[in-house]
């Protein structure tokens, strides 16, 4: 696995980037009705140490297409394809090619308050001998009511 991440990460020292603090994993799957909110609330995070790996486990919809306009758009995005074969080996498939120190899992339906990053960072800043940080969530109907 270490060779694998360090090909992964290989554009921060070519481009003399530095490495992202936080790598934000995104499985995808046939997820096109909601995908661009999730990943448009990722990208406007207020803390901007961040990568995106979206991780799309062979959807049949737009939402491959999707990826790559993103991936296309902002350097910190970065699209996966792999055939389906679900959630938990998309994730471990981010996992390999994270290159932040801290990972988080955003599911491709839900979407992250502005601030979620920079809370996820300041705990564990603030106290080294965490090893995870869970968030609680709110629960919103297709028409946005709680």
């Amino acid at each position: 696995m270490e060779q694998k991440e360090r090909q992964s990460c290989q554009k921060y020292s070519k481009s003399h980037l530095p490495m992202p603090r936080v790598s934000v994993i995104v499985p995808v799957y046939n997820s096109e009705l909601y995908l661009n909110q999730c990943v448009d609330s990722i990208l406007t995070q207020t803390y901007s140490d961040f990568e995106v790996l979206l991780i799309d486990d062979g959807s049949t919809d737009q939402s491959s297409s999707i990826c790559d306009e993103y991936a296309s758009k902002d350097f910190r995005v970065r699209a996966i394809h792999t055939a389906n074969r679900g959630v938990s080996h998309a994730r471990n498939v981010g996992i390999e090619l994270a290159c932040g120190e801290f990972i988080t899992f955003v599911d491709s339906d839900d979407y992250i308050s502005s601030d979620l990053l920079l809370s996820l960072v300041q705990k564990m800043d603030a106290d080294p001998e965490l090893d995870f940080v869970q968030f609680s969530m709110d629960r919103f109907d297709e028409t946005g009511v709680f």
